[in-house]
């Protein structure tokens, strides 16, 4: 077996709307092609030895064993790989379920399609299952070193990638709200919402976290001192650089005990509490002038009480933890080290920050905490007395949290929201120390001890006791308040012909409402009137560019074929989806063989629609009328006949529709009849000359119209929007060249060609055709380029692209003049391989009246040769 290719699907695909997280592998079975797995000895005891846990799978039987009945009956390799790929990352702790496996034309090649946690993961396992396949089938077993190395990868690979407790319970809920959300590709910042609405968060930061505010948390005593003059209870303390220091700082502060920490460390590093001696001291000073960056020391009284975490979100108090220290429970019979060794068992105890617990360490801190106590590792305490390893509570060196946050007294309420105002932090977490939470802190001798910039919330979303508190909800509450958008409105725009046209044409009306429109073309990515970066970009990474830009108030996203196959979409959904047409283009290029497969994958367009959104369809096209089927969300057909059946139907449903009727384009809305504007005043139609483009233009009304943009706004921008260069370069620019007119147009398929000719036959002088087509199309493509271009034309200079996409220089073109022989043998044509020259000859010989019409590969160097013959200002 052999892996031809890896794509990693992020969006909405061909193979599933609603799973989004998908690799695709192109596997060349080779001399396996053939060979079920029930013909290959000892394969199926060799996997069930292998990945036993595999027996979970169900398949297509639908029950428990369901997949290993298929081996063993006899199944395609290309199904096992699927399997295995699925069962590896489950056994990495990234439990998937989805897959399937298809063949393609190309014999003894398939497609292997599964779902993914983490991609880079995804992709490792679909590596790993065919290496594994393999070895079962060419030796009958798989090492387990390897297996385990392989899961050992892949756990690395998944632990790596996993976000923080905090931004995953932010994303959680994201998700929980239909809130798309994006990870960027720096400073561990996620982005919640799209375009203008967009806010960023790094952990518990987020767009509101004023950097004084952090600044300010971040300097322990200046905290502390802005605190105090607001009447705010805080630790007696003062800073010392210097060990000599030391000891005058104790005495200032009321003598021992005291609390000796970093002016600026965190997660509880560096920290030692309840110093009741000077040996103690000296080592708490060398601790914390360790941890701190600035060298500087932080001297307190100790305050004696439980340690708890007060969350304040926006001014208000969201969740209350005490906080225990890291300990274990004696039972009368295990030693300390036992102990921890058996506390570490629980599963949510974990290394770093990830878990719901931190593993318990049995190092030289919690050694010398043991020996303040009178224990040491071979200790074995009574049944139910406590053995503290730490003596701060942070979670991150093993402490629990029990949650209490229906306990916290009003007035410490209170007090906590006012200190978040004081030092001026959207999200803080305060420590505080006191006997009883549940009473004023005034009254227990209770103080404020730090504040946090950041904090965590893993405490609180995962308490160790007690219950579990959505902090995350009042987080996105505060970044989107109720009733406020969190993302622009999506219009995306797919089709075999006509997609950048339109794409363009919807820009424009949607400029007409003042607002930023960023939009992808096959000639660039635009926002506003600005080119933000050349090329042919019609996949997801142009349409991420222009969802990420924060000055962007409207996407309007073309999406062609190719994109959806590579990545799939690049959002989730959208609010406006249009597909324009489905024809007989790009088959057998990315194993989309038919032109029904071509439809299916320009349905996920219109699938992934909002329920509240549109799909506009065109009822002209039986298999884009078909999409309707499939459909969640509301539809808007357009149509040029308004006799059209489905629109009739529909309409009288209360259903929407734009329809060019008596030289209008007419939106009806049940059973309102709207007249958007004539057809022949709408510059794109070349006066209502151009059918195709009638039909572009009342594609873009219906979207416009369904998004809820005022008439007048869309009647703007048809008046306004021209085929030329500037605005539509290579669709349907007219040239007038003074005796005769020059036409470039992008069209390099049947359908456009055929769209094209509805234009060139109605041309009253001769006319001229310089034809061709991408090299990497079917040679009956090419047949049927040349028996429409004899159908269009008075004489024709066939010509190639300079790329020629793998075929040999001259078998397009010959393939071309074979068509146009088979319609008229006594056509005029000629074969000019180089475009340059066949564009040239065709201008220079011009006859007046005439039309020449010229279909480029390079519409820049058409475009050029035409201005080089300087024709008429605003033809």
């Amino acid at each position: 077996m052999k892996i031809l290719k890896i794509l990693t699907l992020r969006g909405p695909n061909y193979w599933s709307i609603r799973r989004h997280k998908l690799i695709v592998v192109r596997l060349d079975l080779e001399n396996l092609a053939e060979r079920t797995t029930d013909t290959i000895s000892g394969f199926y005891e060799a996997l069930v030895e292998t990945l036993p846990s595999i027996e979970e799978h169900f398949c297509s039987p639908g029950h428990h064993g369901g997949f290993l009945k298929r081996v063993k009956n006899g199944t395609l390799l290309g199904h096992v790989v699927e399997h295995v790929a699925l069962e590896l990352q489950t056994l990495a702790g990234m439990e998937v379920g989805f897959g399937r496996a298809r063949s393609t034309a190309t014999p003894g090649v398939y497609n292997v399609v599964f779902a993914y946690k983490d991609e880079r993961a995804g992709r490792y396992a679909a590596r790993a299952a065919v290496r594994l396949c393999s070895s079962l089938v060419e030796t009958g077993r798989y090492p387990q070193a390897e297996l385990e190395q392989d899961l050992a990868d892949l756990r690395e690979i998944w632990e790596d990638a996993a976000l923080g407790p905090s931004t995953e319970a932010l994303v959680k809920e994201a998700e929980y709200r239909r809130l798309p959300w994006t990870q960027l590709s720096a400073r561990a910042m996620i982005r919640f919402g799209t375009g203008i609405h967009q806010k960023r968060v790094q952990a518990t930061l987020t767009d509101n976290s004023g950097i004084l505010g952090v600044e300010l948390a971040c300097d322990k005593e200046g905290t502390k001192t802005i605190l105090a003059d607001a009447g705010i209870p805080v630790p007696r303390g003062t800073v010392i650089h210097y060990l000599d220091e030391l000891e005058e700082a104790i005495e200032d502060v009321g003598g021992y005990p005291v609390v000796i920490k970093p002016l600026d460390g965190n997660h509880g590093r560096g920290i030692t509490i309840n110093v009741r001696s000077w040996s103690e001291a000296e080592d708490a000073y060398d601790a914390a002038s360790e941890e701190s960056k600035t060298r500087s020391v932080i001297v307190e009284r100790y305050y004696e009480g439980r340690d708890h975490r007060v969350l304040v979100v926006d001014g208000k108090v969201v969740a209350v933890a005490e906080r225990v220290p890291a300990h274990v429970v004696g039972d009368g019979k295990s030693t300390i080290a036992e102990l921890v060794e058996e506390t570490n068992r629980d599963p949510r105890r974990g290394d770093g920050h990830d878990n719901v617990l931190t593993r318990l360490k049995l190092d030289r801190i919690s050694l010398q905490w043991l020996d303040k106590q009178g224990y040491d590792a071979d200790s074995i305490p009574e049944r139910g007395e406590i053995c503290y390893l730490r003596a701060t509570a942070n979670l991150s060196t093993g402490g629990i949290a029990i949650d209490r946050t229906d306990e916290i007294h009003p007035e410490n309420r209170w007090l906590a929201q006012r200190v978040s105002k004081i030092v001026g932090l959207d999200i803080i977490g305060l420590d505080i120390v006191t006997r009883d939470i549940s009473k004023p802190l005034r009254d227990n001798d209770g103080v404020i001890v730090e504040v946090n910039a950041a904090p965590g919330f893993r405490m609180h979303v995962s308490p160790s006791e007690g219950k579990p508190r959505n902090v995350a909800a009042p987080v996105l509450d505060m970044l989107f308040p109720p009733g406020t958008p969190h993302s622009v409105p999506i219009i995306a725009i797919t089709g075999t012909n006509g997609k950048t046209t339109t794409t363009r044409l919807i820009a424009h009306i949607c400029k007409q409402t003042g607002k930023t429109v960023g939009y992808t073309t096959t000639d660039g990515t635009y926002i506003g009137d600005y080119l933000a970066e050349a090329g042919d970009n019609t996949g997801s990474q142009s349409a991420n560019l222009i969802l990420g830009d924060p000055t962007v108030e409207m996407a309007v996203l073309e999406t062609a074929r190719g994109g959806i196959l590579r990545a799939g979409l690049a959002f989730e959904e959208s609010d406006v989806g249009v597909v324009l047409n489905v024809a007989a283009d790009h088959l057998g290029i990315g194993d989309i063989d038919t032109i029904e497969q071509m439809a299916s994958l320009k349905a996920v367009v219109a699938e992934a629609v909002k329920p509240e959104g549109y799909a506009i369809l065109n009822a002209d096209d039986f298999r884009v009328a078909d999409m309707a089927k499939n459909v969640k969300s509301n539809i808007m057909y357009f149509s040029m006949n308004p006799e059209n059946e489905i629109v009739l139907e529909h309409t009288k449903n209360g259903g929407k529709a734009a329809v060019y009727q008596d030289g209008f384009l007419t939106v009806w809305d049940g059973s309102d009849r709207i007249r958007v504007a004539k057809a022949e005043e709408v510059p794109l139609t070349l006066k209502g000359m151009a059918p195709f483009a009638i039909a572009n233009a009342l594609a873009a009304c219906a979207a416009a119209y369904a998004q809820g943009l005022e008439l007048e706004a869309i009647r703007a921008g048809l008046a306004t929007f021209k085929p030329s260069v500037g605005q539509t370069p290579g669709r349907m620019n007219l040239f007038d060249m003074g005796d005769y007119h020059a036409l470039v147009d992008y069209a390099h398929n049947a359908a456009s060609y055929e769209a094209l000719g509805g234009f060139v036959r109605n041309w009253p002088g001769k006319r001229i055709g310089v034809v061709g087509g991408p090299g990497d199309r079917r040679d009956e493509d090419f047949l049927e380029l040349g028996r429409l271009s004899a159908k269009i034309f008075d004489s024709i200079i066939v010509k190639e692209d300079d790329d020629t996409r793998g075929r040999p220089r001259g078998e397009a073109a010959d393939l071309i003049c074979r068509g146009i022989e088979e319609i008229d043998p006594d056509c005029r044509y000629e074969s000019i391989l180089s475009e340059e020259k066949a564009i040239n000859v065709a201008l220079d010989e011009a006859p007046r009246e005439s039309l020449v019409v010229i279909l480029p590969e390079s519409v820049k160097r058409a475009i050029r040769a035409i201005e080089a013959r300087n024709p008429v200002k605003d033809s």
